[in-house]
């Protein structure tokens, strides 16, 4: 298994970060090799567009073929952000400082040996830029305010859990794969490989993106991270309302409570369910005062989740995560 020694220093000063960048990677991913039938949902409006640009980018087809392996993506594509709030352009330029011997050395570090002859000419960089600019002003830019408020929710969610747990409660929540072991060691995946001290890092963070699974970010040896997958990528389907809840509350109101189960905005409440979003803050309102309803300020937004009563309210059996009030 892989193991990161954690300074202790390290870990208090680490952080959750919205990345761009990253969310533009897993939207690559999933054009690339879809996993989960909602990324082939997702990416269906997009493959001809996708499969038109490769197909005039035989260099880009090249590159795409030896970045993404089963076990590894090269390393310029899983670089981990540099500030606290980075933007895509800033993310994109510092993937441009990396000069073609580099890409073609992480290239051949994802395993396969041999790269394709159209990879030796120059301007390998501008490839990667072309590609990760394509898929971010054709995929994800479109659909970055509703991707940013579900990203936001989930740190909100997460880092309440931190609050209350520790990180010993958050990890095993983040990856599959991925414990705190104790005595500073965190396994970040089950891949064999020799413990990696992070004691020369500067940087510790936690990304939530669009994706199945996580996987590892770095900019060795100062900036290190761990990409896992955000909650509520499924949040636009709902179960069927149960019946005696519908006549307490009334039908709308117990229709926003159940997609409460993670933070989520007044405007992302009304586009998921379709009420006005005036409608949406007078129940919000109402179900704030009934005490089933919890909120915190996130940057612009104001991010709405069920208390304990709430979720007692939706699923008197549930035993899972709650955010604390």
């Amino acid at each position: 298994m892989s193991v990161w020694q954690v300074p202790v220093d390290l870990l208090a000063r680490s952080r959750f970060t919205i990345s761009p960048m990253t969310d533009t990677v897993a939207a690559l991913r999933a054009l690339h090799r879809p996993r989960h039938p909602w990324q082939h949902d997702w990416r269906r409006p997009h493959l001809a567009a996708y499969q038109d640009m490769l197909a005039r980018r035989p260099v880009v087809r090249a590159l795409l073929a030896a970045a993404i392996a089963p076990r590894w993506t090269a390393d310029f594509l899983t670089l981990a952000p540099a500030s606290a709030a980075p933007t895509f352009a800033e993310e994109l330029a510092v993937v441009a400082t990396r000069p073609d011997e580099q890409i073609r050395a992480d290239l051949l570090a994802t395993g396969l040996g041999r790269l394709d002859d159209v990879l030796a000419a120059d301007g390998l960089t501008g490839e990667v830029v072309y590609l990760l600019d394509w898929v971010w002003t054709h995929t994800v830019r479109p659909e970055w305010p509703v991707r940013e408020q579900r990203l936001r929710a989930d740190v909100v969610a997460r880092t309440s859990r931190l609050s209350a747990d520790g990180w010993a409660g958050v990890f095993p929540d983040l990856a599959g794969t991925m414990r705190w072991l104790g005595e500073g060691r965190l396994r970040v995946n089950d891949y064999p490989a020799p413990p990696l001290p992070l004691d020369r890092a500067e940087h510790l963070v936690f990304v939530p993106a669009h994706c199945v699974r996580g996987w590892v970010v770095w900019d060795r040896p100062t900036r290190f991270g761990m990409v896992y997958p955000a909650r509520g990528i499924l949040a636009d389907v709902v179960p069927p309302a149960p019946g005696p809840l519908d006549r307490l509350i009334g039908p709308n109101r117990a229709t926003l409570l159940r997609h409460l189960d993670s933070p989520v905005s007044t405007s992302h409440l009304a586009a998921l369910t379709g009420l006005p979003l005036g409608s949406v803050g007078d129940h919000l309102r109402v179900l704030l005062d009934a005490g089933v309803v919890t909120k915190r300020r996130s940057g612009r937004e104001v991010l709405y989740w069920r208390t304990r009563l709430g979720v007692a309210l939706v699923d008197p059996t549930a035993d899972g995560y709650r955010p604390s009030e």
